[in-house]
């Protein structure tokens, strides 16, 4: 529970109709005591922390201005939604962000009635908001609810977001719709000068858009000459001073940028606003990491942290004792680099979750971040391949999604030389079903040119990498998050044979075929059960001779993969028996047709069955009778 001695206004607040008590003047030290509760908490549980406390001023007025939840407020991205959860209802549960059973890391429908849209990609907070607005104008007999996006820590890079914009912007009627840019320096503007806190009070000033509400009424018909020239002349001078000209071309009336830890200013400004009709939009500049100096002074080193020592800050620990498939990424990107100076490296906004820090400093004329854009990540790549470039796209499964139609389209059919380093594959643990990577398998594999694999172990990604990259053709390596199983690397730019799988164990009776990172658990469970595992490493192409053979010396298979099982490698197997008319028993283990909310990767994978005591459960269900190694050999004959 909150300790009230320390925070005694934020205790009283258990909803926001208890924020809407506060009279204006206490809003400030609402927000202090917000922004310290927030350090506290994400302090003991870690989690995103410098976004949130850049919005820490905004949330708090949004909140005590707009009625909540019956007017919605969108989240873009989600890192910034912490001070909102605080305050809507969550407050005393914040600390279990992430943990299974805990506080979604992201705005989640079912968890909240205030979290109006799911989020965990972003740019999607224009769209999701319009849409609201359009739907809530044309239902019958609805209340009139207002609506509000807040989009930033980047989000305005994608080029969905302008997508949206330009829709609402040019919609007949207009849409009543208040989209706020929160500009914390890592999109857009520069930091705020006298000028522009000026322009800011004169666009957000109640009398200002009295006049200019008045002016539309008397000119009539905004599309008549007289309307048109003087919002023309109204877009050209502000443009000639602040970043509006964009916004107001596309049909919003822009406002702005005001201080955005101003409390005063942000009541005034959004007063005014919430009273407008039409699309709007208002900058505010804030500093992502406000408040906290260590944060405010390490942006990127401070945007999600693990539990740490407010006082203290985060201490670096002692990596792991062993390298990640990332690490393992990056060491091979530079080392190919230095032996082909073909080889380009793209990434969408993702330099240091994909490993392409040491790149960026050692190859920069041959490194592209293109910003929250995997649409463009991909077919910049292809445009490149056409040149004879050897393009590297290191991209989170979950965010190639953003980009599957142009890897369809502009790549395979194409058949390009693009190599997609594909990091985050499967389970990935306590963001959540948003950023879990549990479909690329069955997406990538029923894409025509494609060559897909998955490694077993830190050796054999990189391996897979120089099998891609010399691969003439598009091809992707997809490996989990985290470390391996612990086997070295090396050094070597040694290739693989393409779809050819290596058989890990001999055994009798049934063969486990395994697909990357569950390899390990086979093997475990291979050993204690006297069954034949393979190592299969080609999920496209399948390894067809050597999976006709097992399956004459076999009486049935088991597939494991960390994957979706619809669609999935296993589905590829049984294709490939069908085709052959090989009847045979196969058991497919994989994850759930459902998606799993937020635990670790290790208890979302035991959750699934897919751990070594799943598996050899799953496998004794199937083929019972089967309880130890020496009953299974003597019923193999």
């Amino acid at each position: 529970m909150i300790d009230s001695t320390r925070y005694p206004r934020l205790a009283r607040i258990d909803s926001p109709a208890d924020l809407r008590r506060f009279d204006e003047a206490e809003l400030p030290a609402v927000a202090d005591e917000l922004r310290a509760y927030l350090i506290e908490s994400v302090g003991k549980s870690g989690g995103h922390f410098g976004a949130g406390l850049g919005v820490v001023e905004l949330t708090t007025v949004l909140h005590w201005i707009f009625d909540t939840p019956e007017d919605r407020i969108v989240w873009d991205v989600g890192h910034q939604c912490y001070p909102h959860k605080i305050l809507t209802g969550r407050r005393d549960t914040i600390h279990t962000v992430k943990q299974a059973g805990g506080v979604a890391p992201f705005p989640k429908r079912e968890e909240s009635p205030y979290d109006t849209f799911g989020v965990g990609h972003s740019s999607t907070s224009i769209s999701a908001a319009l849409g609201m607005a359009v739907a809530n104008a044309r239902a019958q007999g609805a209340p009139a609810r207002k609506v509000v996006a807040v989009i930033g820590d980047g989000a305005m890079t994608a080029g969905m977001a302008y997508e949206a914009l330009n829709h609402a912007g040019g919609m007949d009627p207009e849409p009543d719709l208040l989209v706020i840019l929160n500009d914390n320096r890592m999109s857009i503007s520069e930091a705020v000068g006298g000028l522009t806190r000026m322009l800011g009070r004169m666009t957000g000033s109640a009398t200002l858009n009295r006049l200019r509400e008045g002016g539309k009424r008397l000119l009539g018909d905004k599309n008549k000459p007289p309307a048109r020239f003087v919002r023309r002349w109204e877009e050209h001078w502000k443009g000639m001073f602040v970043p509006s000209t964009l916004f107001e071309e596309m049909g919003f009336h822009y406002t702005g940028p005001i201080d955005g830890h101003n409390v005063k200013a942000l009541v005034d400004t959004l007063r005014t606003l919430k009273g407008l009709k039409g699309p709007q939009l208002l900058h505010v500049i804030t500093t992502k990491g406000k408040g906290y100096e260590r944060a405010e002074g390490d942006q990127i080193g401070y945007h999600a942290v693990t539990p740490f020592d407010p006082s203290r800050g985060v201490v670096p620990k002692a990596g792991p004792s062993r390298p990640t498939y990332t690490d393992v990424f990056s060491d091979w990107l530079c080392d190919m680099a230095a032996a082909d100076p073909r080889l380009m490296g793209i990434t969408p906004a993702m330099r240091e979750g994909s490993g392409l820090v040491r790149f960026s400093r050692e190859y920069p004329e041959r490194y592209f971040d293109v910003a929250i854009a995997e649409q463009h990540a991909v077919t910049l790549a292809a445009g490149m391949a056409c040149e004879g470039a050897k393009p590297v796209v290191a991209i989170y499964s979950t965010f190639l999604q953003r980009g599957y139609d142009q890897l369809v389209h502009d790549v395979a059919i194409q058949d390009l030389d693009v190599l997609f380093a594909i990091d985050r594959g499967g389970v990935v643990g306590p963001d959540g079903a948003t950023h879990a990577g549990n479909l690329d398998l069955s997406y990538l594999r029923c894409v025509p040119n494609m060559v897909v694999m998955a490694p077993a172990d830190e050796r054999e990604c990189r391996q897979m990498l120089s099998t891609g990259f010399r691969h003439e053709g598009p091809a992707a390596v997809r490996y989990p998050r985290g470390t391996g199983p612990g086997v070295a690397a090396g050094d070597a730019l040694d290739s693989l044979p393409i779809g050819k799988a290596e058989v890990r164990r001999h055994g009798s009776r049934l063969a486990l075929l395994a697909f990357g990172a569950l390899v390990p658990a086979a093997e475990q469970v291979g050993a204690e059960l006297g069954l034949t595992v393979v190592n299969m490493r080609f999920v496209k192409p399948l390894d067809r001779a050597l999976l006709l053979e097992l399956a004459q010396s076999h009486q049935g298979f088991v597939t494991l993969e960390d994957n979706v099982v619809m669609g999935g490698a296993g589905s590829g197997v049984l294709e490939l028996l069908h085709a052959e008319g090989v009847l045979l028993p196969v058991l497919q283990l994989g994850l759930p047709d459902a998606f799993q909310h937020h635990a670790s990767r290790e208890a979302l994978l035991a959750e699934a069955g897919l751990d070594a005591a799943g598996i050899r459960a799953a496998i004794l269900r199937r083929w019972p009778g089967q309880e130890d190694q020496r009953t299974l050999l003597s019923a193999s004959g």
